[in-house]
């Protein structure tokens, strides 16, 4: 039988939002959490099927819809069967691709820093 609610430290930690149950009791409390639209204050706090979460991480937002109350931590494949997410897509920064930038801006390549000592040797060598 299936309980009720269960405590969101609990749900994060088998949803394998955190990797322990003290930093999802951390997250709870700190504020990055909200439950329907309402930040969580207590670790202790009840969720329910149906409840909706938002988690803000430093460099994502997730969103949780809870279909389901776990029972124990098990593999990445049954934590998810916990919730549908819901999180909008990523930037395209996220996505870890490095930032473009244009030729000649930012630090010299290898042939540019040969040129360099090219140039500067030959400049020696002239007299200046």
């Amino acid at each position: 039988m299936q309980q009720a609610s269960q405590r969101i430290d609990k749900w994060l930690w088998y949803a394998r939002v955190t990797k322990s149950r003290t930093l999802a009791q951390k997250l709870a409390v700190s504020g990055h959490v909200r439950l329907n639209k309402e930040k969580v204050t207590t670790a202790k706090q009840g969720i329910k099927l149906g409840d909706v979460l938002t988690i803000a991480l430093p460099r994502r937002l997730m969103v949780y819809k809870v279909l389901d109350l776990g029972s124990r931590r098990g593999p990445a494949s049954e934590a998810q069967l916990l919730y549908e997410d819901l999180s909008p897509p990523p930037t395209p920064k996220e996505d870890g691709q490095p930032e473009q930038r244009d030729r000649g801006t930012g630090r010299p390549t290898k042939r540019d820093r040969r040129q360099l000592i090219r140039m500067k040797k030959d400049s020696m060598d002239d007299g200046f």
